[in-house]
């Protein structure tokens, strides 16, 4: 199962997630496939969460091990995530974590800056 499709946008590496949970059952994979990006050299990345309707604890945890592999040395935003997803980040504190933008544009710009 393909879990992410990467693009390149103004030298920014766009992955757009394509789950509609990014639960237990696919986090260690997602994970894998971001750090796999990573390890490709791409430091800039904006994790497009339009498909993805929920993320539990084990996701948001994927999410800030990828966060934790760039190791101050790159930057990441979310964007497009819908109503539930960012209700979580705003429970779990992490949308201080994680720059969370309303469109794809505006976190490739935030990234790209």
């Amino acid at each position: 199962m393909n879990l992410i499709d990467v693009s390149k946008e103004r030298q920014v590496a766009v992955i757009l997630l394509k789950v509609r949970r990014l639960d237990a059952s696919v986090a260690p994979g997602f994970k894998q496939a971001v750090l796999s990006v990573i390890e490709s050299g791409e430091s800039r990345l904006v994790l497009d969460l339009t498909e993805v309707a929920f993320i539990d604890s084990s996701g948001l945890g994927a999410m800030v091990s990828v966060l934790k592999a760039l190791g101050g040395h790159g930057m990441i935003a979310l964007c497009n995530a819908s109503v539930g997803v960012l209700s979580l980040f705003r429970l779990t504190r992490m949308d201080k974590v994680f720059s969370i933008l309303s469109s794809r544009d505006e976190a490739v710009t935030k990234v790209s800056s």
